[in-house]
């Protein structure tokens, strides 16, 4: 099992969301962030002072899938989230060493 975490354009999330969905990935965990990277945030004004936005609005989204979904599902979210322009976003994953559903108590693959 690997966990993939998505951090995108908020605006991206409904693609990204349904893209996800068409491949068979059933569960999925969004986080409001902020942050930035190359991009570096950008200057506004307001009320007639210029301050500086570093923090940028961004999605983070977790899923955890079988190996064998891992390709499909990174494929699907850059497939869903990108726009060509800078702070498009990253994709990480790492290696789940087990989940288990609290419910139920089955762990493994039959709890993700």
């Amino acid at each position: 099992m690997k966990k993939i975490e998505a951090i995108i354009k908020p605006f991206k999330l409904d693609d990204v969301k349904e893209a996800l969905q068409e491949i068979g990935v059933h569960g999925i965990t969004v986080i409001e962030a902020r942050g930035f990277g190359r991009q570096k945030g950008h200057t506004e004004l307001y009320r007639g002072a210029e301050y500086v936005v570093d923090f940028l609005p961004k999605v983070m989204i977790m899923i955890v899938v079988n190996d064998d979904l891992v390709e499909k599902a990174v494929e699907a979210i850059v497939a869903a989230s990108q726009t060509g322009r800078i702070g498009d976003g990253k994709i990480f994953i790492t290696e789940v060493i087990d989940a288990i559903r609290i419910r139920t108590g089955e762990r493994g693959k039959t709890a993700i």
